[in-house]
């Protein structure tokens, strides 16, 4: 059940950050990030400080990890944990958050198959000769030589700074 997500284990359960990577498939700077995030709750700590992570809180750790694989952004993330802390709120927030989810992934790849369609035209003609002639070179210079659309949606065509970083990963 969701609502076990929020229940905190025994101290004999706990497991330190390294264990809780290992275990998750995380990377121990993704958890401090996520802890960071307020994702998950400040974990308990040993005297001399080291994190001790409950089941429950791998549990919790091993959703966000499952949603990240599957696109969703950090704030959406949240709302779905804030969902499953509540299980008797009604879930048609989560089906919006995923209905919309999934309609930004068809409107991704409906531009990935433009991207395709024009890096094909694009390439097709390049014969290999001097950089100077180079098919590829010109239509990248020149955008109003491309036949369509590929523009990310919503007219951006550079993403440095519209992704939130997940941590050990470049932003591509």
């Amino acid at each position: 059940p969701l609502h076990s997500l929020v229940t905190r284990g025994s101290r004999a359960k706990m497991q330190a950050i390294g264990q809780a990577a290992k275990r998750t498939g995380l990377k121990i700077p993704t958890i401090r990030f996520y802890e960071q995030e307020g994702l998950i709750g400040a974990p308990e700590r040993t005297q001399s400080g080291r994190r001790l992570y409950s089941d429950a809180d791998l549990r919790r750790l091993s959703f966000i990890r499952h949603a990240r694989a599957l696109g969703f952004e950090l704030s959406d993330i949240r709302s779905l944990l804030d969902l499953s802390d509540h299980p008797n709120r009604p879930c048609e927030e989560a089906d919006h958050i995923a209905r919309r989810h999934l309609d930004d992934v068809d409107a991704r790849i409906a531009q990935l198959r433009a991207l395709k369609r024009e890096l094909k035209r694009i390439a097709t003609p390049c014969e290999a000769g001097a950089a100077g002639q180079c098919r590829v070179i010109e239509a990248l210079a020149d955008h109003s030589a491309c036949e369509g659309d590929h523009a990310r949606p919503g007219g951006r065509t550079d993403k440095s700074n519209t992704r939130t970083r997940r941590p050990g990963r470049p932003i591509s």
